[in-house]
């Protein structure tokens, strides 16, 4: 399997192409101050992955935005901060905040010659059209859970992914690479769906899940990069062999 196999490069975004952990993390800084100062910042990034995870769950047709404010709002009930809805609001409106991985948008512009790329994101479409801007390319097309009603591992973002493939742009299956960080959102349901998987390993040498949950076994993927410009790099030099 080559990279040039494939057609279209569909995309998680926030983990994968948006430093997710560290936005998440600076978004945090004012309800640490009020209630656990000493908490460091992986101690709280696997607290927001399993809050996170259980309130998708729960309200998979929340609006993205809402449910971060519903979760900072059980992270300052659980850390003993002072909690107050102004506070909840803003955590819950940071997404447009968070930075972009220092490749990515170089890296986008590089891959986008060769490949239609898409989203597939958890976000609503608010918050990723601000990250967008900051990755400074025109994706073809965009799904985020806002349009599907349900989150990430949940199968029906990837059977809505490929049927808006096939039906939007006449992209099949086999024609699709998935790119993520995420084992837990992204590898294990689009191994299921069958899809092609590069692996972008962002937290290459870091011990557990950071700000998603841990899995305990990998599932086989057919890429592993450290980080996206590693995956451009890759496609030049079959390109030019």
């Amino acid at each position: 399997m080559k990279l040039t196999d494939f057609k279209v490069l569909t995309f998680d975004c926030y983990g994968t192409l948006i430093d997710w952990e560290s936005g998440l993390w600076n978004a945090l800084q004012p309800l640490l101050t009020e209630g656990r100062p000493s908490v460091d910042r992986e101690e709280a990034l696997e607290f927001f992955a399993r809050l996170e995870t259980e309130q998708e769950l729960a309200t998979p047709s929340l609006r993205y935005s809402a449910l971060l404010a519903v979760v900072h709002a059980r992270l300052a009930k659980a850390w003993g901060a002072r909690a107050y809805a102004e506070l909840h609001d803003r955590f819950g409106g940071s997404v447009p905040d968070w930075p972009p991985f220092p490749d990515s948008a170089e890296a986008l512009a590089t891959l986008k010659r060769h490949y239609k790329l898409v989203i597939l994101s958890n976000v609503d479409r608010q918050s990723f059209a601000a990250s967008n801007r900051k990755l400074g390319v025109v994706f073809d097309a965009v799904y985020t859970a806002e349009d599907i009603g349900s989150y990430k591992p949940d199968p029906r973002n990837f059977d809505h992914l490929l049927a808006h493939l096939e039906a939007d742009l006449g992209i099949e299956r086999g024609q699709v690479l998935h790119v993520a960080q995420s084992l837990h959102h992204d590898h294990v349901p689009a191994a299921r769906a069958g899809l092609a998987r590069a692996w972008i390993d962002r937290r290459f040498g870091k011990a557990g899940g950071g700000a998603t949950l841990p899995i305990a076994d990998r599932p086989p993927v057919d890429f592993v990069f450290k980080n996206l410009a590693e995956l451009a790099e890759a496609h030049r030099r079959e390109t030019e062999a």
